[in-house]
């Protein structure tokens, strides 16, 4: 049965430069490459559940700009269903620029028209009735908790990308059921560098199942009514772009959340997904199919799922 995933926040098209090195200095760089690509956390994850072989809704805010119908036009040839996108006369559609380096690493400056709409009072109405999870980005406050409060009064996960945590939007995190946290997000969040202690300091605040993606150094995963920290390892692959993997991870493990209900089972498929991308340029382009995701997960080995840590109080 296909699993109907409602994505909620950020689309915007991505300007990439690929460059030796990023930039260190204030002078002027030579681009090796330069390609244009969708990007925005909620829409790239949709954009993963459909190649997963999931049903994926976008709810996001653009103005009613070429940008936009860019935008919209992309995810629409991915099989993103956009019926839910509000568009805003006026308004500018999101847009960033992307500085990739050889190693695959990647500098991101976007920008975001601060005079969009707010407003989520639609969000609920937008919502399908056959809802399997929800996914928001953290880039849209209101928005994002809009649709975990409804993705909890349908009984559906609502899982936050906490990748950038924002002052004052707290109450968004408690309204979720599973915190996403990227490594950078988890230490802004909580003030530190100690990873294990705070995403098991995170899930006893919030109540919610936690866990923090760190790239190739794997997952680690804390619930409210434990001490423990478990660690779920990473893939071994060569990088050649992160652009985009963070959101085929979380597109990939509400889609997988919401087929199983288990989380383990749910964050080594993301694993999964997110080490195939990362071998492959352009962005989301480079995120797998349901076939190359399940094919490489049956050659590793279920040993690499879960090393326990027991952290004290």
């Amino acid at each position: 049965m296909t699993q109907t995933v409602f994505c909620v926040g950020h689309a915007v098209n991505d300007l990439v430069f690929s460059l030796p090195a990023l930039p260190n200095a204030a002078q002027k760089y030579r681009a090796n490459g330069f390609d244009t690509v969708g990007g925005g956390p909620a829409a790239s994850a949709a954009v993963a559940v459909a190649r997963l072989n999931g049903r994926a809704l976008l709810a996001t805010r653009l103005g009613d700009d070429p940008t936009g119908d860019e935008i919209i036009g992309d995810l629409e040839r991915e099989g993103v269903d956009c019926s839910a996108a509000r568009r805003f006369q006026g308004r500018r559609s999101a847009l960033s620029a992307v500085i990739i380096d050889a190693r695959g690493e990647r500098m991101i400056v976007n920008h975001t028209d601060p005079d969009l709409s707010r407003d989520p009072d639609w969000i609920a109405a937008a919502m399908p009735s056959d809802v399997s999870a929800v996914l928001a980005d953290i880039t849209w406050p209101e928005g994002a908790h809009a649709a975990l409060i409804e993705a909890r009064r349908r009984g559906a996960p609502g899982i936050l990308d906490a990748d950038h945590p924002i002052p004052g939007a707290r109450d968004v995190f408690k309204a979720a059921s599973h915190l996403a946290f990227s490594a950078q997000g988890m230490r802004a969040y909580a003030g530190g560098d100690d990873l294990a202690t705070a995403v098991r300091d995170a899930a006893r605040e919030t109540g919610a199942w936690c866990c923090v993606t760190d790239g190739a150094r794997g997952v680690l995963v804390a619930s409210p009514g434990s001490d423990a920290v478990s660690q779920v390892s990473g893939f071994d692959v060569d990088a050649v772009d992160t652009l985009g993997a963070g959101d085929v991870w979380h597109g990939a493990f509400a889609l997988r959340l919401a087929e199983t209900r288990d989380e383990s089972d749910a964050v080594r498929f993301a694993n999964a997904a997110a080490a195939i991308k990362v071998t492959r340029p352009g962005g989301r382009r480079g995120a797998p199919n349901r076939a190359e995701t399940d094919a490489f997960l049956e050659t590793r080995s279920a040993g690499d799922t879960f090393t326990s840590q027991s952290r004290s109080a």
